[in-house]
């Protein structure tokens, strides 16, 4: 009897202990807790994610049926407007994208390395707009300071001030002034 009881005020003081030092958070807290407050003197970046090249009737044309609509295709072509955020140490191109889209509750789909071609991350959708969803040369593109980039994003580190533009692309990158079989 004696044993009974101390295993229940055991599993008693065990109990509280996890519910007064387990913070419960509901899944919007959880993501509001992971962007970082821009505050003076913090380095940050900027990114935009866009799928504009798809409102041209040739490419809308080509586009999986089953994808245009706003949800998908908004009518300005933004799905998220050009937002600042922190630059923690060592961010790369694909951590700022992970923590946007999760924070905007964004839909993504990603591979991780090795299985990539750059042995890095390759976006495979966002928004449900996936690689070949209008055609065999469309999918997911960056460009950083006006740039096109033709490498993995996970291996692109950023610097304070960046600028990140994720764009659909029609034609292999040609459309976005890049190629991304370079």
């Amino acid at each position: 009897m004696k044993k009974d009881l101390l295993i229940v005020c055991v599993i008693a003081v065990v109990i509280t202990f996890l519910a007064l030092g387990t913070k419960i958070q509901s899944v919007d807290d959880y993501y509001l807790t992971h962007l970082d407050e821009i505050q003076e003197g913090s380095e940050t970046v900027f990114l935009s994610i866009d799928c504009k090249k798809l409102l041209d009737p040739e490419n809308l044309k080509s586009l999986d049926p089953n994808l245009r609509d706003e949800k998908y295709v908004p009518l300005d072509g933004v799905i998220l407007h050009m937002t600042e955020y922190v630059l923690r140490p060592n961010d790369t191109v694909f951590h700022i994208l992970d923590r946007a889209v999760r924070h905007n509750k964004i839909p993504m789909v990603y591979q991780k390395a090795p299985l990539t071609a750059y042995n890095s991350v390759y976006i495979q959708g966002i928004n449900h707009l996936f690689q070949f969803s209008c055609g065999e040369l469309s999918g997911w593109a960056y460009i950083v300071n006006g740039e096109y980039q033709s490498g993995g994003s996970g291996a692109y580190k950023l610097k304070d001030g960046d600028v990140i533009e994720w764009k659909y692309t029609c034609d292999l990158g040609r459309d976005l002034g890049g190629d991304m079989g370079q």
